[in-house]
């Protein structure tokens, strides 16, 4: 196409679209800036694939090093494996993209967004997703658009649109809405304990700018003639659905309002109604029939048939019953139980939190400054972590066998969203200098794993004696929409979130919400219904604390006997140095002596770590010794290191020596020093005086007998 260059004013800030410029053979591609940060962001789609019953959609975030002007680390010198912030922001740009193509489309679609050039300004993230819907449009993909999406700040009472990274980091506010003209189709935010109206209205405000930009892009279509794709569904075989309807929706009703069944009960049962359903209608019809011949053609057409009469069924008794498939009401929490301290103090907190048949077992681990995670490799700002939430999901939590595979998407996404959510409640770093690691165990899943993280997270911390400023519990949201009726469900099941139209995680204190997520499977809500899930999701959050506290309601004064001790100093900067010594000689020495780890900072923040806090005092005295400013008229307990024939040198503290004078050695005339001192001996000496270069006199005369014996015990 001829290339096409648009500048549009947002919020005091340009953003400039560049079409037709890069990547001519990808079915769209647009370079989208905002200050120096530039994203290439392309939509190619191919042919559908044979025997696939899911949108075949996928969406990749990549960053290039040269993007920020550094080279990458390690043997090869090039990008690898995507960081973890990459992955991501992947998902970011997947999650309100995907609910807007059609469910029914077959055709690979593959959205990349690569960074190209990024300031210290401006994230690429919610530039990416807005390039996004600019390419899937110009590509021609059936669309349901077009959508984009704004970052909302918090600074002071004021809410600003795509803060820069420092507003983001000193405000309480770190917001993501995605939109399309139907309303909010994403959400994802992170926040400083705020009341659940403000979170409303920071919705809303940003939803305002996602509308400026949807109306953007159409006048960018109409300026070049595009529109939008719409497919035609395939249609379905009447016959085919009235005759699976018959054989089996009396059957699926009676399996759904029996309310005492389990998961894999009502599963099994919901599975042998459609094989027998299948099996009948191959065995019964004649060879002539269409549904038989229709089945034959499409061995999946009975089964996706069944799925969607089952998910039908399930919706209409919510709506019209407001009976949910395990009896509860609508705003019901499923059964919760909480235990603290499961494993040995060697693990230094764990907790398991079950609720309904979802169970997580969380474990909290305390490590040492040097355990924080090096971030370097990304083009995020952020040097490192010092809270670290890791989210594991065996295939055993859900019955099944499959190969273990390294973290996929889902796993990253879901511990980043329980690494949120307890962030603002963690201690400062001058007050808990602790590197802080939970791993979330899902041990049994049937819905909302993610927010079960979080309330395990919180026991186990406690149970770690982690001084939390706030506990913090998190509900998940569902809701189902069948046309003008809305029905929003609290806590939410495996089968409601997978035959529903939404998934709204909400975590926080009793103070205010920490983070939020939500996900949908329609084409967008009203601020209205927003508002009302995040409301509803309130006393569910509050309930949920209750059971927890009543299991431990505040962190345990005492760490582990495992768990290191750390002790901090601070020295002079420019005294590093003689702490590390050459090639790490006297900091080496200190450890082995002291059985101690030791971290310091460029600043001289000194962090030691012992098992056993003596020996972490122990470092620290020979620390705080080795870098005191000595002063004339102290005494202090040294040893002999070596004579020569003016006088001896002694070690006062380590790696400082002075000279004793042989006139200072003792009140009378010493001929040789050697009758008086020998190396390796103890003497109590005074600071006599300190020349202007710093070299220490030493003697031993004029020190009162009270002096030395105190100087002796202390040492």
């Amino acid at each position: 196409m001829q290339e096409f260059d648009k500048s549009i004013s947002f919020d005091g800030r340009d953003i400039r679209l560049k079409l037709g410029l890069l990547a001519p053979q990808a079915g769209g591609a647009v370079l989208i800036q905002s200050g120096d940060t530039a994203v290439l962001v392309t939509a190619t789609t191919t042919k559908g694939r044979e025997g696939i019953d899911f949108l075949p959609l996928t969406v990749d975030y990549e960053e290039r090093l040269y993007a920020a002007g550094r080279i990458p680390g390690g043997f090869l010198r090039r990008e690898g494996r995507p960081p973890e912030r990459a992955i991501l922001i992947s998902r970011l740009i997947d999650r309100p993209l995907r609910p807007l193509f059609p469910n029914w489309w077959r055709n690979d679609i593959q959205i990349i967004a690569t960074t190209l050039s990024m300031d210290e300004e401006v994230p690429p993230d919610v530039l990416a997703v807005t390039g996004a819907s600019i390419a899937v449009i110009q590509a021609k993909i059936p669309f349901y658009g077009p959508m984009a999406a704004v970052r909302v700040g918090l600074i002071g009472d004021d809410f600003i649109i795509n803060p820069t990274y420092r507003e983001v980091e000193s405000g309480d506010l770190d917001l993501v809405v995605a939109g399309s003209p139907d309303g909010v189709v994403m959400v994802e935010a992170g926040a400083n304990q705020l009341p659940e109206q403000d979170i409303i209205e920071a919705i809303d405000f940003g939803y305002e700018a996602v509308r400026d930009l949807i109306g953007a892009q159409y006048d960018i279509m109409e300026e070049l003639g595009m529109e939008l794709v719409k497919a035609e569904p395939p249609t379905v075989d009447e016959a085919l659905e009235k005759f699976i309807s018959d054989r089996a929706a009396d059957s699926i009703k009676k399996v759904l309002v029996q309310y005492d069944l389990g998961k894999e009960q009502r599963d099994t049962e919901l599975d042998n109604i459609k094989e027998t359903a299948i099996e009948e209608a191959i065995a019964e019809l004649p060879e002539e029939d269409p549904i038989k011949a229709a089945t034959t053609e499409d061995p999946k057409a009975l089964g996706n048939l069944y799925k969607g009469l089952t998910k039908k069924l399930m919706r209409s008794q919510i709506v019209d019953e407001g009976i949910r498939v395990d009896g509860r009401k609508l705003d019901e929490v499923r059964p919760i139980s909480c235990r603290v301290a499961l494993l040995p103090p060697r693990v230094h907190g764990s907790a398991l939190f079950t609720r309904g048949l979802t169970q997580v077992f969380s474990l909290a681990t305390l490590g040492t400054p040097g355990d924080a995670q090096d971030l370097g490799d990304d083009l995020h700002p952020e040097d490192e972590k010092r809270y670290l939430h890791h989210y594991n999901f065996p295939p055993f939590s859900v019955g099944e066998t499959k190969p273990l595979r390294s973290p996929g998407r889902r796993e990253i996404g879901h511990g980043a969203l329980a690494e949120r959510a307890i962030l603002p409640v963690l201690p400062p770093q001058d007050e808990f200098p602790y590197v802080v690691r939970v791993v979330s165990e899902v041990v049994s899943s049937n819905g909302s794993t993610s927010m079960g993280s979080v309330c395990g997270s919180t026991l186990a911390l406690m149970d770690a004696g982690v001084p939390i400023t706030k506990p913090v519990s998190g509900a998940a949201m569902g809701l189902i929409r069948e046309g003008k009726e809305v029905r929003i469900l609290t806590d939410i099941q495996g089968i409601e979130d997978f035959l529903g139209d939404m998934d709204f995680k909400v975590a926080g204190t009793d103070s205010g919400i920490t983070a939020l997520q939500m996900d949908m499977k329609i084409t967008g809500l009203t601020m209205d219904i927003v508002a009302k899930a995040i409301e509803q999701a309130l006393p569910a959050r509050l309930h949920i604390l209750d059971k927890m506290l009543a299991t431990i309601d505040q962190p345990r004064p005492d760490l582990s006997p495992f768990a290191p001790r750390l002790l901090t100093m601070k020295i002079d900067p420019e005294q590093i140095g003689l702490v590390i010594g050459p090639g790490g000689k006297t900091i080496k020495s200190i450890t082995e002596q002291t059985g101690s780890k030791i971290d310091i900072a460029d600043d001289g923040t000194v962090t030691i770590a012992a098992i056993q806090a003596k020996k972490a005092e122990r470092a620290r005295d020979l620390i705080f010794n080795m870098t005191r400013k000595l002063n004339e008229g102290e005494v202090y307990l040294g040893r002999v290191t070596r004579i020569i024939p003016i006088g001896a040198f002694v070690e006062v503290l380590p790696g400082k020596e002075g000279m004793i004078h042989i006139s200072q050695l003792a009140e009378r005339r010493v001929g040789k020093v050697e009758e008086e001192v020998a190396v390796g001996d103890e003497v109590v000496v005074k600071v006599r005086e300190i020349d202007n270069k710093g070299r220490l006199n030493l003697t031993r005369l004029g020190i009162h007998p009270d002096e030395a014996a105190a100087v002796r015990k202390t040492f």
